[in-house]
């Protein structure tokens, strides 16, 4: 139903216009400086603008509206079991996502096509560079999409439900960043959160990502986050349909 409804083409159309105006700023600034960085890494890093809005608006229907409209109960009638409607739900919002993100690849595409010198010019476009930071965003999004499917389920309202989302993804992509720079104290409680949050940092991880740095661990953390939600909200779809 997604990938068939008008809405979802008009929200793809405005998400492309946006990201492609980020985009262009992006391309002024590298050519306005001489930072080493590139485009898309520019273009990435507020990677968290665009997740904090989009999710919340893929997701806050999910559930929550099958548990207002009664049909959540029709569903768990047929033999299916709650895992599997809500993996079906995490999936078709999740290929939305890549699909959304998917679209801004024509970005250093069209930069190639209109600036041929730019494949020499590493400053400007980096193979290795779009891959790695790509793959941040992918496996990043799928724990990303999944609490946005958690919070879906915690209310019937979908208005709550987009509101749970954007405060839980603001907790854990900003959040984290800003929790690292609290001095701690000495208890061991306090190192503990402080280590955690440093682990968690998602600009630290696609930082790393940018520069060609994969690391086991973000694709564990955001892999494991995502079972981890996905099967929280099996047992809650499961308890309120019951």
């Amino acid at each position: 139903m997604l990938f068939i409804s008008p809405s979802t083409y008009a929200a793809a159309l405005l998400f492309v216009c946006l990201m492609g105006g980020i985009y262009i700023l992006s391309l002024w600034d590298v050519s306005a400086t001489e930072g080493g960085k590139t485009p898309i890494e520019l273009f990435l890093s507020l990677f968290w603008l665009p997740v904090l809005f989009m999710v919340p608006m893929l997701t806050m229907r999910s559930l929550a509206e099958e548990r207002r409209m009664g049909t959540l109960q029709a569903m768990m009638t047929a033999p299916v079991s709650s895992f599997e409607i809500v993996l079906s739900k995490f999936l078709a919002c999740y290929l939305l996502y890549v699909f959304f993100w998917a679209l801004t690849l024509f970005f250093p595409i069209i930069t190639v096509m209109s600036l041929p010198q730019a494949v020499a010019d590493g400053r400007i476009f980096s193979v290795s560079k779009i891959a790695t930071g790509y793959s941040f965003i992918f496996v990043s999004g799928a724990a990303y999409v999944a609490i946005g499917i958690f919070a879906s389920s915690l209310t019937r309202s979908t208005l709550v439900a987009g509101m749970l989302s954007f405060c839980i993804l603001f907790i854990a992509i900003v959040g984290s960043a800003l929790a690292v720079n609290i001095s701690p104290s000495d208890t061991a409680w306090s190192v503990w959160a402080e280590s955690f949050a440093d682990y968690a940092q998602s600009f630290k991880h696609l930082e790393d990502f940018s520069n060609s740095l994969l690391d086991t661990r973000p694709f564990f953390l955001y892999l494991s986050a995502a079972a981890a939600f996905i099967g929280a909200t099996s047992l809650i779809t499961e308890y309120r349909s019951s």
